[in-house]
């Protein structure tokens, strides 16, 4: 071991590694609309609505994977948190208000996604 932490590292040094893995996510994400787009007007396919842009799905691949092992450090993390520093009484509520506020980021999110396609 490297550290003296049973885990390997700290609950908010795993947070902190899953916001900066998201971080990266994101910025690869706009890499690659950027490509997107950039095969999209080489094309002539901006203008066309329902117009499939010739590039293989594969380059999705690395922003999903980067996301998904973003949400495994932030959501273990901030969960080990939660359940470490709630008295032993409230862990269960604890645990529940959080997963609670993890579903109404989910329905919050999906109400934002529908405006803005209505738009």
């Amino acid at each position: 071991m490297f550290t003296n932490i049973h885990s390997g590292i700290t609950m908010l040094q795993r947070i902190g590694i899953g916001i900066l893995i998201s971080i990266v996510s994101m910025v690869v994400a706009a890499i690659i609309e950027t490509k997107r787009l950039k095969v999209a007007r080489e094309y002539g396919l901006l203008d066309d609505p329902n117009a499939m842009v010739p590039m293989k799905i594969w380059w999705l691949l690395p922003q999903y994977l980067l996301a998904g092992a973003g949400d495994v450090f932030t959501i273990v993390g901030i969960q080990e948190f939660f359940y470490d520093q709630m008295p032993s009484d409230l862990k269960s509520i604890g645990l529940a208000l959080y997963l609670s506020v993890l579903g109404i980021g989910s329905f919050l999110s999906g109400f934002v996604i529908s405006i803005v396609e209505k738009k």
